[in-house]
C-alpha cells in the first residue's frame, strides 16, 4: 500500500451555533468523526452536497482548520500544534487548488512574479534556477511561455486555473488538494481541468484529494472514494467498491442523480 502522506483520526470540528447564548449554548458539528488517509500517488475523492463536511475536511488536512478533538497525523506523526513552523513545513508538503483561481493570484501580479514569489519566500535555489523552474511549469500546464508576461485578468478561466495549478506545483508538493477546480469552468474546459490533474498525477507521482458535489466525475479520478454526508464519512472505499456495492443510502442517492456531464469529455 502507498505510503501515508496526512491523515485524520476521529477528527471532529464544532462551531458554536449563531443562536447559540450564554445561558442556553448550541454547537453545530461540522465533521463528526471524521477518519481518512491521503496516500502518496493515490487520489482520495471526498464527495458530498454542500454542508456535508468536505470542505472542512480539506481544510483540517492543509493546516487552515484546527480540529476540536482528534488527531491530524502528518508523515506518521502526530501534528500536536499548529504553529507557524508547522504551517510553514505543512505548505511544503501540501497544495491547495481553490475552486475560483482569483483567490490564489494576485490581478496586479504578472504570471512570472506570481510563480515565483513562493520560491522567494521560501528562499529555494537561486534567480536563474527559479526562473528556469517558472518556464518549465507553465509549458508543464500545457501554457505558451508568453503566458509568464500576462495578468490574470487577461486570461481566460481555464489558462488561469492552469496557472493556478502551476502555482500549487512550484513548492514540490507530496500532496494536492483540489477543492471544486472546475465548477466556475464550461463543461468542457473542465474536463481539460480534470484531465491535466490526473496526468500531473502519474507523471510526478503526487498525491491528490479531490473535493466535488459530483460523484460521477469523482469517480473518474479517484483511487478511493469517501461519501459525507452531516460532517460524517458514511461511505469509504476503493471507486470501484463504491459504485458496485454502495452500502448507505444516501450513497445510493447520490449515484441514482443525473449523470456527469463530463462523462463524454473525460479520458480514462
Amino acid at each position: 500500500m502507498s505510503e501515508s502522506v496526512i491523515e485524520l483520526k476521529d477528527v471532529h470540528v464544532r462551531y458554536k451555533a449563531r443562536n447559540s447564548t450564554f445561558r442556553n449554548r448550541q454547537y453545530v458539528d461540522a465533521l463528526d468523526g471524521v477518519s481518512l488517509v491521503v496516500r502518496r500517488g493515490q487520489t482520495l475523492g471526498i464527495v458530498g452536497e454542500s454542508g456535508s463536511g468536505k470542505s472542512t475536511s480539506a481544510k483540517v488536512l492543509v493546516g487552515l482548520e484546527r480540529p476540536t478533538s482528534g488527531q491530524v497525523r502528518f508523515g506518521g506523526e502526530p501534528v500536536r500544534s499548529f504553529t507557524t513552523s508547522v504551517r510553514r513545513r505543512l505548505g511544503r508538503i501540501l497544495s491547495v487548488v481553490f475552486q475560483d483561481p482569483a483567490t490564489a493570484l494576485n490581478a496586479r501580479m504578472t504570471i512570472r512574479d506570481a510563480l515565483l514569489d513562493p520560491m522567494q519566500v521560501h528562499r529555494i535555489g537561486t534567480r536563474a534556477q527559479r526562473e528556469a523552474k517558472v518556464r518549465d511549469l507553465i509549458g508543464l500546464v500545457g501554457l505558451p511561455s508568453s503566458t509568464l508576461d500576462a495578468l490574470p485578468g487577461q486570461l481566460s478561466g481555464g489558462q488561469r486555473q492552469r496557472v493556478a495549478i502551476a502555482r500549487a506545483l512550484v513548492l514540490d508538493p507530496q500532496v494536492i488538494v483540489a477543492d471544486e477546480p472546475t465548477s466556475a469552468l464550461d463543461v468542457s474546459v473542465r474536463a481539460q481541468i480534470l484531465n491535466l490533474l490526473t496526468d500531473l498525477k502519474n507523471e510526478l507521482g503526487l498525491g491528490m484529494v479531490f473535493i466535488s458535489h459530483d460523484i460521477q466525475t469523482v469517480r473518474y479520478l479517484s483511487d478511493e472514494i469517501a461519501v459525507m454526508n452531516k460532517g460524517r464519512v458514511v461511505e469509504l472505499g476503493t471507486a470501484q467498491q463504491v459504485f458496485d456495492d454502495p452500502t448507505d443510502e444516501y450513497t445510493r442517492s447520490l449515484l441514482g442523480a443525473a449523470p456527469s456531464l463530463l462523462e463524454p469529455h473525460l479520458t480514462t
